[in-house]
């Protein structure tokens, strides 16, 4: 659910060198090295930590495919200091997933794709707060962003376009745009507009030519076959989650991209994993995932989903692979993690093509 990278990496073991021993002089025995793991099982994990720190740990290529829905802007106050989502400036929004993204990309397979679930919001109207509702306590925020540059109060923003069309300049495939259609959509006392029951799943991939099996996801028709190729409106259910009062993924949207976008054991990240849904679904279509979580909460709510016990994993495993060296703008506090080592997956592409 958040992808804040502002913060302190949790994972970094102090006063070790790449080597994982302690650095010439030390009296003390070396620690050993553990998991950065919070839980983990089947091949899969989740990190508790920011999104953009916690992708260093990951080498090139080694997703197949990332899901995820990253925090809408403006729409929620998860209660994280610098968290996504709550940026004062619509541009920062953009420009913060564009990065995160960016590492995505780096750690995506040559032929893999990106499904990115995104809603739209309209401005405040410089309103600098909101009620929470009793179906909707989440809804509840002490803070609102400022209408942005170039719009008046009562637009619509365009978000999902916005940050589709910032991915396609920053060199991503923008492929397609998914209608998914919400039935039982939530009801709006608006009386000026109709009321919204749609959000945007966009599909991205990293080169011109990627992985997308069509036959998995086919539809039923009339035809001789009985089946079509899969359509650009998907009309599905949102589901309740007992355990959260946060939006959750109703499973039936992520079983397409993941049966598109991969083959059984294919690894699949979400860096904003929230509840756990992509997991879930990875699980139960015998793929592996790594979710990145930032509230602690949140990724016991996703364990327990997956019935899953916490590990000791706060630390991480070294493999022999040096951290990947990234550099981004330090236009937001942030201390970079330092001797990181990356995390060991099978299935790691070493030659794209």
């Amino acid at each position: 659910m958040y992808g804040c990278y502002h913060q302190e990496n949790r994972h970094r073991i102090e006063d070790m060198n790449a080597n994982g021993h302690q650095p010439t002089g030390a009296t003390e025995p070396p620690r050993e090295p553990r998991s950065a793991f919070s839980y983990e099982g089947a091949g899969s994990g989740i990190i508790i930590g920011d999104a953009w720190h916690s992708l260093q740990l990951f080498p090139d290529r080694t997703f197949r495919c990332c899901v995820t829905s990253p925090p809408y802007w403006g729409l929620r106050d998860y209660g994280i200091p610098n968290q996504i989502g709550a940026e004062s400036s619509l541009n920062e929004y953009i420009a913060n997933l564009t990065e995160i993204f960016q590492q995505v990309k780096r750690v995506l397979r040559d032929d893999g794709t990106l499904w990115l679930n995104i809603g739209d919001s309209y401005t405040s109207g410089n309103r600098t707060w909101r009620d929470a509702d009793k179906k909707n306590p989440a809804r509840g925020m002490d803070y609102r962003p400022p209408t942005p540059e170039g719009l008046k109060p009562k637009d619509l923003i365009g978000v999902p376009w916005r940050i589709a069309f910032a991915l396609q300049a920053d060199g991503w495939y923008l492929r397609s745009d998914i209608v998914w259609y919400k039935p039982n959509c939530q009801p709006e006392s608006v009386k000026d507009r109709p009321t919204r029951a749609h959000e945007y799943f966009f599909l991205l991939s990293k080169s011109q030519d990627y992985f997308y099996d069509s036959k998995a996801i086919l539809e039923s028709a009339t035809s001789k076959t009985g089946a079509r190729n899969r359509r650009t409106v998907w009309s599905i259910n949102t589901e309740p989650f007992a355990d959260a009062h946060f939006a959750t993924f109703p499973a039936s949207l992520i079983e397409p991209p993941i049966l598109a976008g991969t083959q059984p054991n294919d690894m699949v990240l979400d860096p904003f994993f929230g509840s756990g849904t992509v997991g879930e679904v990875c699980l139960r279509l015998k793929r592996r995932f790594v979710g990145i979580e930032l509230k602690p909460d949140y990724a016991a709510i996703a364990a327990k989903r997956l019935h899953w016990q916490e590990t000791k994993g706060d630390g991480n495993r070294t493999n022999g692979l040096s951290r990947p060296e990234a550099k981004r703008a330090n236009r937001l506090p942030r201390t970079p993690p330092g001797g990181q080592r990356t995390i060991p997956f099978g299935g790691v592409e070493e030659d794209s093509r």
